[in-house]
């Protein structure tokens, strides 16, 4: 029931103490979410702003995913409901229950879906020889002495 600035401020002191005491690298957020109730829309869209702007201000690498993106990378379906998140989540994590509520298992989704998005540094190419002077490599040698022959 506080006004919206001061619902704002909570959540964004709320994030700064959860960077401070967990001092993560990253931060992984859903983006931009289409409520079907236009106001719902606007006001998660504040509230995704000021989780940035915390994440931003504590200098934390920041990924965003479609929804689509999050819910694929945990059950395999880009089209999964909630529930199924929350039963994913609990047993990707190995929890006797799901996160509750939902939306806290959409969070652990998204950085679930961060984990599981890590791609390695990209190396140097390596210096292999070809197949054929493998395949050379491998043949059998049979050698024989001249005076070796069959009759």
């Amino acid at each position: 029931r506080d006004p919206l600035p001061q619902r704002l401020h909570e959540v964004h002191e709320g994030v700064r103490e959860l960077i401070a005491r967990h001092r993560p690298d990253t931060l992984a957020i859903e983006d931009v979410f289409y409520a079907r109730n236009v106001r719902t829309t606007v006001v998660l869209g504040h509230a995704r702003g000021v989780i940035l702007l915390a994440a931003q201000q504590a200098a934390l690498t920041i990924h965003e995913y479609p929804p689509a993106a999050i819910k694929k990378a945990v059950t395999g379906r880009g089209s999964a409901s909630k529930e199924q998140v929350q039963f994913m989540v609990g047993r990707l994590l190995r929890l006797k229950q799901p996160p509750q509520p939902a939306d806290a298992a959409d969070g652990v989704a998204a950085a679930l879906c961060a984990c599981l998005s890590v791609t390695l540094p990209s190396m140097p190419p390596l210096n292999l020889p070809s197949l054929a002077s493998v395949r050379e490599a491998a043949r059998p040698h049979i050698t024989r002495r001249p005076s070796e022959s069959r009759s």
